[in-house]
């Protein structure tokens, strides 16, 4: 009655493929298992520490850009950064050079902007 008889057998084709890709019967080895499934965890658990990086950095910048500059607000939203970039670091989630980088680009503005405040 299907005018088309390859037509399943491409429908199976992408179910499988879907089933690949979202990694479900992919490990027969039970070490290969434990693996994917630490590799799951790990996985999430950068991805929330590198929002938290993103979002300290974002605290800063929108500190520095707020019409009223308070340098206390600024060097405590700083150091709330330099902290969670540092253990990131240490734990591997983001490279040394990548948190210093990223350290030392924002310091310099946030150097300029208290700098600023206090002589204004």
């Amino acid at each position: 009655m299907t005018v088309f008889p390859y037509l399943n057998i491409y429908v199976a084709y992408q179910i499988s493929i879907l089933s690949i890709s979202e990694g479900k019967n992919l490990a027969n080895i039970k070490q290969q298992k434990k693996r994917n499934l630490q590799n799951e965890r790990n996985r999430e658990r950068n991805s929330r520490v590198k929002s938290s990086i993103r979002t300290a950095n974002k605290k800063v910048l929108k500190a520095l850009e707020s019409k009223e500059k308070d340098s206390s607000t600024i060097l405590e939203y700083f150091k709330n950064f330099v902290k969670t970039i540092d253990t990131a670091a240490r734990k591997g989630i983001v490279k040394k050079e990548t948190a210093a980088r990223k350290k030392s680009r924002l310091a310099k503005k946030v150097n300029a902007a208290v700098s600023v405040t206090k002589s204004a």
